[in-house]
């Protein structure tokens, strides 16, 4: 089973890279420690944090909460700290909202005619759209970006 996670407003950056990674990534802002340990538990998600507080509460200190304490500043080296200990894959990547973390669904090209602009809709033929924000995505310049960069942040993951 793929883990899930709810990502501390510390690290918050890190949940739009497991989102692209096709993690479900929750990140809400400005939530408190209780909050968080709270939907950590109720959903069975894995607190990611650079609070060491939180990391002393018996309910993670136990193991009824997995918890990792993310060691870096830079995100690049908090995905590789995640890719690693919790030995994430890549095979479903670009296949959640970055925005509000559902699961995208397929769109017809006709489908998305009025929605997308008229390059676009000449240009590509691939679109997924979010079920609840409704933001369309497609595989334009914007994600080879990101795919590169993913794949640099993920250079040494592995070792």
């Amino acid at each position: 089973m793929r883990p899930k996670f709810i990502v501390d407003t510390n690290v918050g950056r890190l949940a739009r890279w497991l989102r692209i990674m096709g993690y479900d990534a929750a990140f809400i802002n400005y939530i408190d420690d209780w909050g968080l340990v709270s939907i950590g538990l109720k959903e069975k998600r894995v607190v990611l944090t650079k609070d060491t507080q939180i990391m002393m509460r018996r309910v993670v200190t136990s193991g009824k909460l997995k918890a990792l304490l993310i060691e870096g500043d830079e995100v690049k080296d908090q995905l590789r700290q995640v890719v690693r200990t919790m030995k994430l894959d890549q095979e479903r990547k670009f296949t959640r909202c970055l925005e509000c973390n559902q699961p995208l669904v397929s769109k017809r090209k006709a489908e998305v005619k009025d929605l997308v602009p008229p390059y676009v809709f000449q240009t590509q033929s691939r679109y997924v759209e979010c079920p609840s924000c409704h933001r369309i995505y497609w595989r334009g310049t914007h994600w080879q970006r990101m795919k590169r960069e993913l794949e640099t942040l993920m250079e040494g993951a592995e070792e």
